[in-house]
Protein backbone atom coordinates (compact mmCIF):
# COMPACT_ATOMS: atom_id res chain seq x y z
CA UNK A 1 0.00 0.00 0.00
CA UNK A 2 1.12 3.66 -1.04
CA UNK A 3 0.23 6.17 1.19
CA UNK A 4 1.35 10.16 1.21
CA UNK A 5 0.49 12.64 4.24
CA UNK A 6 0.41 15.95 3.08
CA UNK A 7 0.87 18.47 6.24
CA UNK A 8 0.24 22.20 6.11
CA UNK A 9 -1.24 24.42 3.69
CA UNK A 10 -0.18 24.48 -0.32
CA UNK A 11 -0.30 27.36 -2.01
CA UNK A 12 -2.98 27.60 -4.78
CA UNK A 13 -0.90 28.43 -7.75
CA UNK A 14 -1.35 27.49 -11.55
CA UNK A 15 -2.68 24.96 -13.59
CA UNK A 16 -3.88 25.87 -17.95
CA UNK A 17 -3.09 29.28 -20.53
CA UNK A 18 -2.37 32.24 -19.75
CA UNK A 19 -0.82 35.58 -17.87
CA UNK A 20 0.10 38.28 -15.14
CA UNK A 21 -1.56 41.32 -13.29
CA UNK A 22 -0.65 44.56 -13.26
CA UNK A 23 -1.60 47.31 -11.42
CA UNK A 24 -0.75 51.21 -10.97
CA UNK A 25 -3.39 54.03 -12.68
CA UNK A 26 -0.47 55.41 -13.80
CA UNK A 27 0.95 53.95 -17.27
CA UNK A 28 4.05 55.54 -18.62
CA UNK A 29 2.99 58.95 -19.37
CA UNK A 30 2.45 59.27 -15.58
CA UNK A 31 -1.42 59.76 -15.19
CA UNK A 32 -4.08 58.70 -14.26
CA UNK A 33 -7.05 57.52 -16.87
CA UNK A 34 -9.67 57.21 -14.41
CA UNK A 35 -9.46 53.40 -14.33
CA UNK A 36 -8.39 50.84 -11.45
CA UNK A 37 -6.83 53.35 -8.66
CA UNK A 38 -7.21 51.66 -5.84
CA UNK A 39 -4.36 49.06 -4.89
CA UNK A 40 -7.20 46.58 -3.76
CA UNK A 41 -8.47 46.01 -7.18
CA UNK A 42 -7.09 44.83 -10.11
CA UNK A 43 -8.64 44.80 -13.98
CA UNK A 44 -7.01 42.57 -16.71
CA UNK A 45 -8.26 42.73 -20.60
CA UNK A 46 -9.09 39.98 -22.09
CA UNK A 47 -9.81 40.40 -26.45
CA UNK A 48 -12.98 37.40 -26.17
CA UNK A 49 -15.19 36.67 -23.26
CA UNK A 50 -15.57 33.75 -21.89
CA UNK A 51 -17.88 30.73 -22.89
CA UNK A 52 -19.14 30.11 -19.76
CA UNK A 53 -18.37 29.98 -15.93
CA UNK A 54 -18.86 25.84 -14.83
CA UNK A 55 -15.77 23.91 -15.19
CA UNK A 56 -17.75 21.14 -15.99
CA UNK A 57 -19.51 22.56 -19.03
CA UNK A 58 -16.79 24.76 -20.31
CA UNK A 59 -12.94 23.74 -22.10
CA UNK A 60 -10.99 26.77 -22.94
CA UNK A 61 -8.29 28.82 -21.54
CA UNK A 62 -10.57 31.82 -21.40
CA UNK A 63 -13.13 30.48 -19.34
CA UNK A 64 -10.69 29.11 -17.00
CA UNK A 65 -8.90 32.28 -16.57
CA UNK A 66 -12.35 33.23 -14.46
CA UNK A 67 -12.96 29.66 -13.35
CA UNK A 68 -9.69 29.33 -11.93
CA UNK A 69 -10.01 32.02 -9.09
CA UNK A 70 -13.77 31.07 -8.16
CA UNK A 71 -13.30 27.04 -7.88
CA UNK A 72 -10.73 24.45 -6.44
CA UNK A 73 -9.65 21.55 -7.81
CA UNK A 74 -8.27 18.22 -5.01
CA UNK A 75 -4.69 18.85 -6.04
CA UNK A 76 -3.23 21.66 -7.85
CA UNK A 77 0.56 21.57 -9.55
CA UNK A 78 3.59 23.13 -8.46
CA UNK A 79 4.73 26.44 -10.29
CA UNK A 80 7.88 25.17 -10.41
CA UNK A 81 8.03 21.33 -10.77
CA UNK A 82 4.64 20.81 -12.12
CA UNK A 83 3.82 17.93 -9.96
CA UNK A 84 0.80 17.99 -8.06
CA UNK A 85 -0.29 18.69 -4.10
CA UNK A 86 -2.93 18.97 -2.25
CA UNK A 87 -5.29 21.83 -2.44
CA UNK A 88 -8.94 20.42 -1.12
CA UNK A 89 -7.57 17.24 -0.80
CA UNK A 90 -5.68 16.09 2.41
CA UNK A 91 -3.83 13.05 1.51
CA UNK A 92 -4.64 9.87 -0.60
CA UNK A 93 -3.51 6.52 -0.50
CA UNK A 94 -3.94 3.52 -3.23
CA UNK A 95 -4.54 0.16 -1.56
CA UNK A 96 -4.60 -1.16 -4.85
CA UNK A 97 -3.43 0.08 -8.41
CA UNK A 98 -7.26 0.19 -9.25
CA UNK A 99 -7.81 2.28 -6.01
CA UNK A 100 -7.60 5.98 -4.91
CA UNK A 101 -8.86 6.77 -1.21
CA UNK A 102 -8.96 10.41 -1.09
CA UNK A 103 -8.91 12.33 2.36
CA UNK A 104 -10.12 15.79 2.22
CA UNK A 105 -9.81 18.86 4.17
CA UNK A 106 -12.50 19.43 6.69
CA UNK A 107 -13.89 22.84 7.39
CA UNK A 108 -14.43 24.12 4.25
CA UNK A 109 -17.48 25.62 2.61
CA UNK A 110 -18.59 27.16 -1.05
CA UNK A 111 -19.27 30.42 -1.38
CA UNK A 112 -23.35 30.00 -1.07
CA UNK A 113 -22.77 28.77 2.12
CA UNK A 114 -23.22 25.07 1.71
CA UNK A 115 -20.36 22.58 2.85
CA UNK A 116 -17.71 21.10 0.80
CA UNK A 117 -17.47 17.32 1.60
CA UNK A 118 -17.40 13.75 -0.19
CA UNK A 119 -20.76 14.07 -1.08
CA UNK A 120 -19.70 17.14 -3.11
CA UNK A 121 -16.97 15.90 -4.71
CA UNK A 122 -19.27 12.77 -5.58
CA UNK A 123 -21.47 15.08 -7.32
CA UNK A 124 -19.02 17.03 -9.28
CA UNK A 125 -17.66 13.83 -10.73
CA UNK A 126 -20.52 11.63 -11.59
CA UNK A 127 -22.25 15.04 -13.42
CA UNK A 128 -18.63 15.29 -15.43
CA UNK A 129 -18.81 11.87 -16.60
CA UNK A 130 -22.96 12.15 -17.34
CA UNK A 131 -22.97 11.56 -20.96
CA UNK A 132 -26.37 13.56 -21.11
CA UNK A 133 -24.40 17.07 -19.46
CA UNK A 134 -21.90 15.84 -22.37
CA UNK A 135 -18.86 17.72 -20.47
CA UNK A 136 -16.66 18.45 -22.60
CA UNK A 137 -13.49 17.22 -20.69
CA UNK A 138 -15.29 14.18 -19.61
CA UNK A 139 -12.26 12.29 -20.79
CA UNK A 140 -10.56 13.46 -17.49
CA UNK A 141 -12.62 10.74 -15.64
CA UNK A 142 -12.96 7.89 -18.17
CA UNK A 143 -10.78 5.44 -16.59
CA UNK A 144 -13.12 6.08 -13.53
CA UNK A 145 -15.45 3.35 -13.18
CA UNK A 146 -16.65 4.29 -9.69
CA UNK A 147 -17.10 7.22 -7.49
CA UNK A 148 -18.37 6.35 -3.83
CA UNK A 149 -18.37 8.45 -0.75
CA UNK A 150 -16.74 6.49 2.28
CA UNK A 151 -17.58 8.94 5.05
CA UNK A 152 -17.95 12.70 5.22
CA UNK A 153 -14.79 13.41 4.32
CA UNK A 154 -13.47 10.43 2.72
CA UNK A 155 -13.91 9.74 -1.00
CA UNK A 156 -12.83 6.65 -2.92
CA UNK A 157 -12.12 6.18 -7.13
CA UNK A 158 -12.06 2.80 -7.95
CA UNK A 159 -10.93 2.56 -11.92
CA UNK A 160 -11.09 -0.16 -14.75
CA UNK A 161 -7.57 -0.63 -14.88
CA UNK A 162 -4.82 1.52 -13.66
CA UNK A 163 -4.60 5.47 -14.44
CA UNK A 164 -1.31 6.85 -14.64
CA UNK A 165 -2.33 9.93 -14.87
CA UNK A 166 -5.24 10.32 -11.76
CA UNK A 167 -3.49 13.24 -9.87
CA UNK A 168 -2.77 15.34 -13.29
CA UNK A 169 -5.95 14.96 -14.39
CA UNK A 170 -7.22 15.71 -10.64
CA UNK A 171 -5.30 19.09 -10.89
CA UNK A 172 -6.56 20.05 -14.14
CA UNK A 173 -9.05 22.80 -14.26
CA UNK A 174 -11.95 21.46 -15.58
CA UNK A 175 -11.85 18.91 -12.53
CA UNK A 176 -12.92 21.70 -9.93
CA UNK A 177 -15.56 21.06 -7.61
CA UNK A 178 -18.66 23.02 -7.71
CA UNK A 179 -21.81 23.41 -5.48
CA UNK A 180 -24.21 20.63 -5.64
CA UNK A 181 -27.11 23.21 -4.45
CA UNK A 182 -25.80 25.83 -6.86
CA UNK A 183 -25.85 23.46 -9.73
CA UNK A 184 -29.02 22.08 -9.09
CA UNK A 185 -30.86 24.98 -8.41
CA UNK A 186 -29.94 27.24 -11.07
CA UNK A 187 -26.94 27.79 -13.77
CA UNK A 188 -23.46 27.86 -12.94
CA UNK A 189 -22.19 28.46 -16.35
CA UNK A 190 -23.79 32.29 -15.70
CA UNK A 191 -23.27 32.53 -11.63
CA UNK A 192 -20.40 29.93 -10.52
CA UNK A 193 -20.22 28.86 -6.82
CA UNK A 194 -17.02 27.21 -5.61
CA UNK A 195 -14.68 27.14 -2.71
CA UNK A 196 -12.22 29.66 -4.30
CA UNK A 197 -10.19 32.96 -3.04
CA UNK A 198 -12.46 34.72 -5.07
CA UNK A 199 -16.47 34.84 -5.37
CA UNK A 200 -19.16 36.03 -8.81
CA UNK A 201 -20.08 39.51 -8.74
CA UNK A 202 -21.40 39.86 -12.01
CA UNK A 203 -21.11 38.95 -15.90
CA UNK A 204 -21.97 41.68 -18.69
CA UNK A 205 -21.64 39.45 -21.62
CA UNK A 206 -19.43 41.34 -23.74
CA UNK A 207 -18.15 43.80 -21.58
CA UNK A 208 -16.94 42.51 -18.28
CA UNK A 209 -17.02 39.93 -15.22
CA UNK A 210 -16.57 41.02 -12.17
CA UNK A 211 -14.92 38.81 -8.79
CA UNK A 212 -14.94 40.06 -5.26
CA UNK A 213 -12.94 38.71 -2.66
CA UNK A 214 -13.94 35.64 -0.80
CA UNK A 215 -13.82 37.10 3.51
CA UNK A 216 -14.69 33.60 4.19
CA UNK A 217 -12.12 31.83 2.32
CA UNK A 218 -10.79 28.51 4.17
CA UNK A 219 -7.09 30.14 4.04
CA UNK A 220 -6.45 33.67 4.54
CA UNK A 221 -8.04 36.07 2.69
CA UNK A 222 -6.83 37.33 -0.55
CA UNK A 223 -5.26 40.86 -0.73
CA UNK A 224 -7.37 41.88 -4.05
CA UNK A 225 -10.48 43.20 -3.06
CA UNK A 226 -11.78 43.11 -6.71
CA UNK A 227 -11.03 41.63 -9.82
CA UNK A 228 -12.57 43.01 -13.27
CA UNK A 229 -11.97 40.85 -16.41
CA UNK A 230 -13.02 43.51 -18.98
CA UNK A 231 -13.82 42.07 -22.78
CA UNK A 232 -11.64 44.39 -25.11
CA UNK A 233 -11.91 43.34 -28.70
CA UNK A 234 -8.64 44.92 -29.85
CA UNK A 235 -5.69 44.35 -28.92
CA UNK A 236 -4.42 47.85 -29.33
CA UNK A 237 -6.47 49.28 -27.36
CA UNK A 238 -6.04 46.52 -24.65
CA UNK A 239 -2.63 48.06 -25.08
CA UNK A 240 -3.21 51.42 -24.55
CA UNK A 241 -5.42 50.60 -21.18
CA UNK A 242 -2.40 49.18 -20.56
CA UNK A 243 -0.35 52.20 -20.89
CA UNK A 244 -2.75 54.82 -19.30
CA UNK A 245 -3.45 52.38 -16.30
CA UNK A 246 -7.09 51.39 -16.70
CA UNK A 247 -6.17 48.15 -16.90
CA UNK A 248 -3.35 46.12 -15.41
CA UNK A 249 -2.71 43.50 -17.25
CA UNK A 250 -3.03 41.90 -20.87
CA UNK A 251 -1.39 38.31 -21.62
CA UNK A 252 -0.81 36.00 -25.08
CA UNK A 253 0.71 39.40 -26.58
CA UNK A 254 0.12 39.15 -30.45
CA UNK A 255 3.83 39.19 -31.58
CA UNK A 256 3.02 41.72 -33.65
CA UNK A 257 2.40 44.28 -30.54
CA UNK A 258 4.75 42.49 -28.63
CA UNK A 259 7.52 45.68 -29.56
CA UNK A 260 5.55 48.39 -29.07
CA UNK A 261 4.52 46.75 -25.03
CA UNK A 262 7.70 46.52 -24.48
CA UNK A 263 8.18 50.10 -25.22
CA UNK A 264 5.85 50.93 -22.52
CA UNK A 265 7.50 52.94 -19.39
CA UNK A 266 6.08 51.39 -16.08
CA UNK A 267 5.41 47.68 -17.70
CA UNK A 268 7.13 44.28 -17.66
CA UNK A 269 7.06 41.94 -20.01
CA UNK A 270 7.72 37.94 -19.13
CA UNK A 271 8.14 35.43 -22.02
CA UNK A 272 8.87 31.61 -20.84
CA UNK A 273 8.99 28.58 -22.90
CA UNK A 274 4.73 26.91 -22.35
CA UNK A 275 2.88 23.71 -22.91
CA UNK A 276 0.80 24.70 -25.35
CA UNK A 277 1.11 23.66 -28.67
CA UNK A 278 -1.39 25.48 -31.35
CA UNK A 279 -2.12 23.87 -34.83
CA UNK A 280 -4.00 23.33 -37.70
CA UNK A 281 -6.76 20.71 -38.03
CA UNK A 282 -8.27 18.83 -40.23
CA UNK A 283 -11.65 17.23 -40.47
CA UNK A 284 -11.30 13.70 -40.87
CA UNK A 285 -14.57 13.02 -41.71
CA UNK A 286 -14.72 15.15 -44.76
CA UNK A 287 -13.03 14.74 -48.32
CA UNK A 288 -10.76 15.24 -49.12
CA UNK A 289 -9.14 15.95 -45.85
CA UNK A 290 -9.75 12.67 -44.58
CA UNK A 291 -7.18 11.65 -47.66
CA UNK A 292 -3.74 11.01 -46.52
CA UNK A 293 -1.96 12.30 -49.37
CA UNK A 294 -4.00 15.53 -48.78
CA UNK A 295 -3.05 16.30 -45.84
CA UNK A 296 0.44 15.39 -46.74
CA UNK A 297 0.49 17.77 -49.35
CA UNK A 298 -0.87 20.29 -47.57
CA UNK A 299 1.67 19.47 -44.73
CA UNK A 300 4.19 19.40 -46.95
CA UNK A 301 3.37 23.24 -48.26
CA UNK A 302 3.42 25.18 -44.75
CA UNK A 303 6.33 26.71 -43.93
CA UNK A 304 5.84 27.02 -39.79
CA UNK A 305 9.76 28.43 -39.62
CA UNK A 306 8.61 31.19 -41.15
CA UNK A 307 5.62 31.51 -38.99
CA UNK A 308 7.47 30.91 -35.97
CA UNK A 309 10.23 33.48 -37.40
CA UNK A 310 7.13 36.71 -37.18
CA UNK A 311 6.49 36.17 -33.57
CA UNK A 312 9.44 37.95 -32.44
CA UNK A 313 10.63 35.19 -30.05
CA UNK A 314 7.31 34.11 -28.97
CA UNK A 315 6.99 30.53 -30.48
CA UNK A 316 8.85 27.57 -30.66
CA UNK A 317 9.31 25.82 -34.44
CA UNK A 318 9.13 22.02 -33.86
CA UNK A 319 6.94 19.84 -35.33
CA UNK A 320 6.03 17.22 -32.63
CA UNK A 321 2.52 16.89 -31.33
CA UNK A 322 3.85 16.06 -28.24
CA UNK A 323 6.03 19.50 -27.20
CA UNK A 324 9.46 19.73 -24.95
CA UNK A 325 7.60 21.04 -21.94
CA UNK A 326 5.22 18.29 -21.63
CA UNK A 327 5.92 14.44 -20.14
CA UNK A 328 6.26 11.74 -22.83
CA UNK A 329 8.42 14.34 -25.40
CA UNK A 330 10.96 12.67 -27.04
CA UNK A 331 13.46 14.39 -29.42
CA UNK A 332 13.26 11.49 -31.95
CA UNK A 333 10.04 11.97 -33.21
CA UNK A 334 10.66 15.57 -34.92
CA UNK A 335 12.25 13.23 -37.21
CA UNK A 336 8.91 11.70 -38.30
CA UNK A 337 7.74 15.40 -39.08
CA UNK A 338 6.82 15.94 -43.17
CA UNK A 339 9.07 19.12 -43.51
CA UNK A 340 8.70 21.61 -45.68
CA UNK A 341 8.98 20.64 -49.38
CA UNK A 342 6.55 22.86 -51.66
CA UNK A 343 7.58 20.77 -54.52
CA UNK A 344 6.58 17.66 -53.14
CA UNK A 345 3.54 19.41 -52.07
CA UNK A 346 2.88 20.18 -55.80
CA UNK A 347 3.80 16.87 -57.02
CA UNK A 348 1.35 15.31 -55.19
CA UNK A 349 -1.60 17.93 -55.73
CA UNK A 350 -0.99 17.24 -59.18
CA UNK A 351 -0.96 13.48 -58.96
CA UNK A 352 -3.82 13.38 -56.95
CA UNK A 353 -5.98 15.55 -58.74
CA UNK A 354 -6.08 18.00 -55.83
CA UNK A 355 -5.18 20.97 -58.37
CA UNK A 356 -7.79 24.44 -57.63
CA UNK A 357 -9.03 22.19 -54.57
CA UNK A 358 -11.55 24.82 -52.95
CA UNK A 359 -10.93 24.65 -49.47
CA UNK A 360 -12.05 27.22 -46.30
CA UNK A 361 -10.09 27.98 -43.22
CA UNK A 362 -11.78 28.37 -39.87
CA UNK A 363 -10.09 30.66 -37.47
CA UNK A 364 -11.36 32.17 -34.30
CA UNK A 365 -11.33 36.30 -34.80
CA UNK A 366 -8.48 35.88 -32.41
CA UNK A 367 -5.05 37.75 -33.67
CA UNK A 368 -2.79 34.38 -33.37
CA UNK A 369 -5.30 32.51 -35.01
CA UNK A 370 -6.09 35.25 -37.96
CA UNK A 371 -2.09 35.28 -38.03
CA UNK A 372 -1.74 31.61 -38.45
CA UNK A 373 -4.34 31.65 -41.14
CA UNK A 374 -3.49 34.10 -43.21
CA UNK A 375 0.04 32.86 -43.58
CA UNK A 376 -1.24 29.12 -44.93
CA UNK A 377 -4.04 30.87 -47.15
CA UNK A 378 -1.05 32.42 -48.66
CA UNK A 379 1.45 29.22 -48.73
CA UNK A 380 -1.15 27.02 -49.38
CA UNK A 381 -2.55 28.78 -52.43
CA UNK A 382 1.06 28.92 -54.05
CA UNK A 383 0.54 25.08 -54.26
CA UNK A 384 -2.47 25.07 -56.36
CA UNK A 385 -5.29 25.18 -53.58
CA UNK A 386 -8.02 27.57 -53.69
CA UNK A 387 -8.30 28.68 -50.28
CA UNK A 388 -10.50 31.28 -48.44
CA UNK A 389 -10.84 32.13 -44.45
CA UNK A 390 -13.82 32.01 -42.68
CA UNK A 391 -13.90 33.57 -39.35
CA UNK A 392 -16.36 33.93 -36.31
CA UNK A 393 -16.11 35.19 -32.62
CA UNK A 394 -14.77 33.06 -29.84
CA UNK A 395 -17.90 30.92 -28.06
CA UNK A 396 -19.73 30.83 -31.54
CA UNK A 397 -16.07 29.06 -33.14
CA UNK A 398 -15.77 26.42 -30.17
CA UNK A 399 -19.45 25.55 -31.11
CA UNK A 400 -19.19 25.26 -34.24
CA UNK A 401 -16.02 23.10 -34.54
CA UNK A 402 -17.15 21.12 -32.29
CA UNK A 403 -19.70 20.15 -34.12
CA UNK A 404 -17.33 19.22 -37.30
CA UNK A 405 -18.97 21.92 -39.19
CA UNK A 406 -15.97 23.03 -40.80
CA UNK A 407 -12.90 21.29 -42.92
CA UNK A 408 -10.06 23.02 -42.03
CA UNK A 409 -9.06 24.72 -38.27
CA UNK A 410 -7.06 26.26 -35.96
CA UNK A 411 -7.00 25.08 -32.73
CA UNK A 412 -4.64 25.36 -29.42
CA UNK A 413 -3.90 23.03 -26.64
CA UNK A 414 -2.86 24.72 -23.52
CA UNK A 415 -1.62 21.41 -21.90
CA UNK A 416 -2.79 21.70 -18.42
CA UNK A 417 -1.74 18.80 -16.75
CA UNK A 418 1.63 19.13 -18.83
CA UNK A 419 0.61 15.55 -19.42
CA UNK A 420 0.69 13.45 -22.84
CA UNK A 421 -1.80 11.29 -21.49
CA UNK A 422 -3.52 14.24 -21.21
CA UNK A 423 -2.74 15.68 -25.01
CA UNK A 424 -3.02 13.04 -27.31
CA UNK A 425 -6.23 11.46 -25.29
CA UNK A 426 -9.02 14.34 -25.57
CA UNK A 427 -7.55 16.14 -28.84
CA UNK A 428 -7.08 12.43 -30.91
CA UNK A 429 -8.50 9.43 -29.39
CA UNK A 430 -12.04 8.02 -30.98
CA UNK A 431 -13.64 8.19 -27.72
CA UNK A 432 -13.50 12.29 -28.05
CA UNK A 433 -14.79 12.95 -31.21
CA UNK A 434 -17.94 15.35 -30.68
CA UNK A 435 -16.21 16.20 -27.73
CA UNK A 436 -12.68 17.80 -27.69
CA UNK A 437 -11.40 15.95 -30.11
CA UNK A 438 -12.35 18.33 -32.99
CA UNK A 439 -10.19 16.28 -35.65
CA UNK A 440 -12.74 13.38 -35.30
CA UNK A 441 -9.15 11.32 -35.99
CA UNK A 442 -9.85 7.48 -35.50
CA UNK A 443 -7.17 4.95 -35.33
CA UNK A 444 -7.17 2.22 -33.22
CA UNK A 445 -3.62 1.01 -33.19
CA UNK A 446 -3.04 4.84 -31.93
CA UNK A 447 -6.02 4.59 -29.41
CA UNK A 448 -4.42 1.56 -27.89
CA UNK A 449 -1.00 3.13 -27.80
CA UNK A 450 -2.36 6.13 -25.69
CA UNK A 451 -4.84 4.01 -23.54
CA UNK A 452 -1.22 1.93 -21.92
CA UNK A 453 0.19 5.34 -21.50
CA UNK A 454 -2.53 6.29 -19.20
CA UNK A 455 -2.90 2.83 -17.87
CA UNK A 456 0.76 2.00 -16.97
CA UNK A 457 1.64 3.44 -13.57
CA UNK A 458 5.38 2.71 -14.54
CA UNK A 459 6.57 6.30 -15.98
CA UNK A 460 9.13 5.12 -18.23
CA UNK A 461 6.72 2.81 -19.64
CA UNK A 462 4.45 5.70 -20.66
CA UNK A 463 6.96 7.70 -22.03
CA UNK A 464 8.08 4.93 -24.60
CA UNK A 465 3.98 4.40 -25.17
CA UNK A 466 3.44 8.27 -25.71
CA UNK A 467 6.17 8.70 -28.05
CA UNK A 468 4.89 5.54 -30.12
CA UNK A 469 1.16 7.14 -30.46
CA UNK A 470 3.34 10.48 -31.21
CA UNK A 471 5.43 9.06 -34.40
CA UNK A 472 2.28 7.34 -35.24
CA UNK A 473 -0.44 10.63 -35.51
CA UNK A 474 2.31 12.47 -36.71
CA UNK A 475 2.71 10.11 -39.74
CA UNK A 476 -0.84 9.92 -39.99
CA UNK A 477 -0.88 14.25 -39.88
CA UNK A 478 -4.66 14.98 -38.27
CA UNK A 479 -2.58 18.01 -37.51
CA UNK A 480 0.00 20.25 -38.44
CA UNK A 481 1.76 21.98 -35.76
CA UNK A 482 2.26 25.16 -36.13
CA UNK A 483 4.35 26.40 -33.18
CA UNK A 484 4.57 25.37 -29.06
CA UNK A 485 3.95 28.67 -27.40
CA UNK A 486 5.80 30.76 -24.75
CA UNK A 487 3.77 32.00 -21.67
CA UNK A 488 3.55 35.70 -22.37
CA UNK A 489 2.41 38.40 -20.31
CA UNK A 490 2.98 42.10 -19.60
CA UNK A 491 1.94 44.19 -16.11
CA UNK A 492 2.26 46.79 -14.51
CA UNK A 493 5.38 47.07 -11.85
CA UNK A 494 3.59 47.52 -8.67
CA UNK A 495 1.93 44.32 -9.18
CA UNK A 496 3.59 41.30 -6.97
CA UNK A 497 3.13 37.54 -6.47
CA UNK A 498 1.71 36.63 -9.32
CA UNK A 499 3.07 33.58 -10.55
CA UNK A 500 2.47 31.89 -13.86
CA UNK A 501 3.78 28.22 -15.06
CA UNK A 502 4.78 26.76 -18.17
CA UNK A 503 0.95 25.58 -18.55
CA UNK A 504 0.02 29.76 -18.74
CA UNK A 505 -2.31 29.59 -16.03
CA UNK A 506 -1.88 32.11 -13.39
CA UNK A 507 -3.76 32.77 -9.53
CA UNK A 508 -4.76 36.25 -8.50
CA UNK A 509 -5.17 34.77 -4.83
CA UNK A 510 -1.00 35.85 -3.97
CA UNK A 511 -1.10 39.10 -5.50
CA UNK A 512 -0.87 42.28 -4.13
CA UNK A 513 -0.31 45.79 -5.00
CA UNK A 514 1.75 48.30 -3.94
Amino acid sequence: MKRIKFVGLVLLFITGILVMAGCNSEGSSGKSDGGSDAPSEITYATTSDAAGLSPIDTNDSVSSNVTYQVYETLFTQNPETLEPEPLLAESYETPDENTWVIKLKEGITFHDGTPFNAEAVKYTFDQMKDPDRAAPRASLLDPVESIEVKDEYTVVLKTKEPYGPMLAALSHTNAAIVSPTADKEGDINKEPVGTGPFVFEEWVEGDHITLTKNEDYWREPAEIETVTYKVVPEVSTAISMLETGEVQFIDAIPSDHLGRVESIGNVEVQKSEGTRVSYLGFNMEKEPFNELEFRKAVAYGINQEAYVSQLNGIGVHNESIIGPKVFGYNEEATSSAYEYDPEKAKQIIQENGYDGQEITLFSANRDNYMKMAEIVESQLTEIGLNVSIETMEWASFLDTARQGDYEMTFLGWANSTADGSELLYPNLHSDNIGASNYSRYSNSEFDKLVEESRTSVDQEARKEKLHEANVLAMKDAPWVVMQHGMVTLAYDKSVEGLVVDPTGMWSLYPVTRE
